[in-house]
């Protein structure tokens, strides 16, 4: 996916990252086109927090326990880009998006874009871990 120049914000509905197979790889995508990368959801915080820790993801900004138009209003405000994309499916989060001043793109706009796949999120491969021979998996999320 092109995103231009870099200076992005990109926002991602929790729903419309669990229709891509590897919600990780698309967060390691949109880094190399995006200042800034979160989730945005209605869900409470340890839903969120759960999925993105689950497929190892690591997030600029996420919804907290606020609701989804105030996220978006508050991330525009936090963060200075010259764009503000925002991941979703349906119309109501093209709606939210152009209530709160977002662009807003599909999420199968977004997957054929960037070639994300879409399908059931599979967690990270954890092969490495499994090679080592005291079995210890190593976490680079983790201090």
């Amino acid at each position: 996916m092109d995103g231009g120049s870099g200076d992005m914000t990109l926002a991602l509905d929790l729903d419309a990252l669990k229709e891509l197979a590897y919600p990780d790889s698309v967060f390691t995508d949109a880094r190399q086109w995006s200042e800034y990368v979160g989730v945005i959801s209605e869900q409470p915080t340890y839903v969120v927090t759960n999925f993105t820790r689950k497929h190892r993801i690591r997030q600029d900004f996420f919804s907290g326990p606020r609701g989804r138009e105030e996220s978006l209003e508050n991330v525009r405000e936090q963060f200075d880009t010259d764009r503000y994309v925002f991941v979703g499916s349906g119309e109501a989060d093209a709606d939210l998006a152009e209530a709160t001043g977002w662009e807003f793109l599909p999420v199968t706009d977004a997957s054929e874009a960037a070639d994300w796949e879409l399908g059931e999120p599979q967690a990270p491969d954890e092969t490495a871990a499994s090679d080592d021979d005291d079995g210890a998996e190593e976490r680079e999320d983790w201090p």
